[in-house]
């Protein structure tokens, strides 16, 4: 079963950038999207990004023009560079793996901390 990995979490202050990276482990042979989430204390976790296996990416409202999703060939992972940071950014961000059909092919990993305050 695959299993995602994320790393580069940190704390920056506002309008700083951060780049995260979501790798795998396992069998990835059935995987066709992989999804950056979101989780921030006290709310629900929400998809920020998503890009599928032919390169369409999808957004939320709230990152579009900031966060940038894509593929890493060096590092063998799916990145999220996230630019203008602000202080609503501030959670645990989580990478996850769906087949062609979108369905949930791994259990959530332990997620890295993004923090932004000055």
């Amino acid at each position: 079963q695959v299993q995602p990995v994320e790393s580069g979490g940190g704390l920056v202050q506002p309008g700083g950038s951060l780049r995260l990276f979501c790798a795998a482990t396992g069998n990835t042979d059935p995987v066709h999207t992989i999804g950056w989430y979101r989780q921030a204390p006290g709310k629900e976790r929400e998809l920020i990004a998503r890009i599928s296996s032919d390169g369409r990416t999808v957004y939320a409202d709230s990152v579009r023009g900031r966060f940038a999703i894509s593929g890493n060939k060096t590092k063998d992972t799916v990145d999220l560079q996230m630019n203008k940071l602000k202080q609503e950014d501030t959670a645990v961000y989580y990478c996850n793996f769906f087949d062609v059909a979108d369905a949930l092919l791994a259990d959530w990993g332990q997620g890295t901390q993004v923090t932004v305050s000055s």
